[in-house]
């Protein structure tokens, strides 16, 4: 018999599944002040519709998604494009936040879809559990998160996907429908990234591994040279390893080093690392702010999930007020890539807050950018002049394009969608996904029809 133990995510109690009375109140008064306006995460898009169902029961669910002609599922408002926007109703689970059930038996948790990793770590930790990686933030949904393929970094560590053994969700019927890894072989792999096309995800089984201690320590001033041959070497030297850089003088500005602590294992901490000195103090990724909200460093032992983030739970996120890119190659390109990409410096450093470069392993998750290639990840936290922007990233996208790059499906690109198309070998097995579970297009919005559905080939 399969062991399961059930608690609420509040109080953290057997027998509770739903959110407490206090927290869905706040929960309410948050939602509230989010609503003028109707922005993202970042505020740089305004949704097209002011119609938000907030839902907190599956019956709600399915009641909305089948009198709806035309709907989207809103995570945290993280995406910086339209991938989540919908002309007339969107759909909000952000009351729909407990863990369901931990299985213990098959080192499992299974979360209503408005759970957030910051949220949900804390929990797992005390029942001596983890999640393999986490993103640069906790704030995002797992829903989310999971649904555009987000990551962390580490050679050796997937995508957040990769972690998901089943989805609960609610097709355009408004039926429920049940997928797992177990039952549902390779359709499931083009189920879980499914970009918000599938359906309305309610509720996902993710796969858990034992809790782990880490340490993070930061390095300085790697010039970027050291990378030619050493760039796997590097970014092996802990479990998730970030390069951030702003693209001037050939240089790494810093490293970010986050190594599992093993017990009974001295930890050794190198005084350099192929030239850059082990900084001294606490530092944000954008060197000219606060490290007050980013994770402990310095070498001191702490949980993973306070670790494997760039930033804590409870502070403002990244610069607040930015935009962000984003596109993989294969990794065995990616010092060619890197100066493919430092040759624009003069056009890129003025406009940026920093750049990020990470890595992911390869999967089988059909729209994953890691399918079936572990990738080099580059990253660019962008001032607010979305102008400018749009204008810089075709140059990008030039300078990466015989490497085929995949851009981050919820960050701003301007790639051709038949050359995204063509990225991804199961494009059309998706197509007939999509149309399998939501044939008239409920799902759809603007996003889907230009970057999946415009070169569709047509049936004979």
């Amino acid at each position: 018999m399969v062991k399961r133990v059930i608690f609420s995510l509040s109080l953290g109690l057997a027998g509770g599944v739903v959110l407490s009375k206090l927290l869905k109140a706040k929960r309410k008064a948050k939602i509230a002040a989010q609503d003028p306006g109707l922005r993202n995460w970042a505020g740089n898009l305004i949704y097209s519709t002011n119609q938000v169902h907030y839902l907190a029961s599956l019956k709600e669910v399915k009641t909305i998604v089948r009198n709806c002609q035309k709907v989207r599922a809103l995570g945290s408002r993280h995406s910086f494009n339209q991938i989540a926007d919908s002309g007339e109703n969107l759909i909000s689970l952000q009351m729909m936040a407990s863990v369901v059930y931990l299985d213990k038996a098959a080192n499992t948790v299974t979360v209503e879809a408005g759970m957030r990793y910051g949220e949900l770590t804390e929990i797992l930790e005390k029942h001596g559990y983890a999640i393999h990686n986490m993103a640069s933030l906790p704030h995002i949904t797992v829903v989310g998160a999971c649904a555009t393929a987000t990551h962390g970094s580490g050679i050796h560590n997937g995508n957040l996907a990769t972690s998901v053994s089943a989805i609960q969700l609610v097709n355009a019927a408004g039926e429920l429908v049940t997928m797992s890894r177990q039952k549902d072989g390779d359709q499931f792999n083009g189920a879980v990234v499914s970009l918000g096309g599938l359906g309305v995800v309610t509720k996902i089984t993710l796969d858990l591994v034992p809790t782990f201690k880490m340490t993070q320590v930061v390095y300085r001033n790697v010039p970027m040279r050291a990378l030619q041959d050493h760039f796997v070497e590097i970014m092996s030297k802990g479990y998730s390893v970030s390069l951030f850089t702003h693209w001037e003088n050939q240089n790494i500005n810093q490293v970010w080093v986050k190594s599992k602590v093993e017990e009974g294992v001295p930890t050794v901490i190198e005084p350099e690392l192929f030239g850059a000195k082990l900084a001294t103090q606490k530092l944000h990724p954008i060197e000219d702010q606060s490290p007050e909200n980013t994770t402990d460093q310095l070498g001191e032992t702490g949980e993973w999930y306070e670790r494997l983030p760039h930033f804590k739970m409870g502070f403002k996120p990244s610069a607040g007020a930015e935009l962000q890119s984003e596109y993989f190659v294969a990794i065995e390109h990616a010092y060619e890539a890197i100066m493919a990409i430092e040759a624009l410096h003069e056009k890129i450093t003025p406009h940026l807050f920093v750049s990020e470069i990470r890595t992911i392993k390869a999967d089988e998750l059909w729209l994953s950018p890691q399918y079936k290639q572990t990738t080099v990840a580059f990253h660019f936290t962008w001032k607010q002049d979305e102008e400018v922007v749009m204008q810089l990233l075709p140059l990008i996208e030039e300078k990466l394009a015989p490497f085929n790059p995949r851009p981050h499906w919820g960050k701003l690109f301007t790639m051709a969608p038949e050359v995204i198309q063509a990225q991804y070998e199961k494009m059309e097995d998706f197509r007939q996904l999509l149309r399998q579970h939501d044939p008239e297009g409920k799902f759809r919005n603007e996003f889907m029809d230009k970057y999946i559905f415009s070169n569709e080939k047509k049936p004979a």
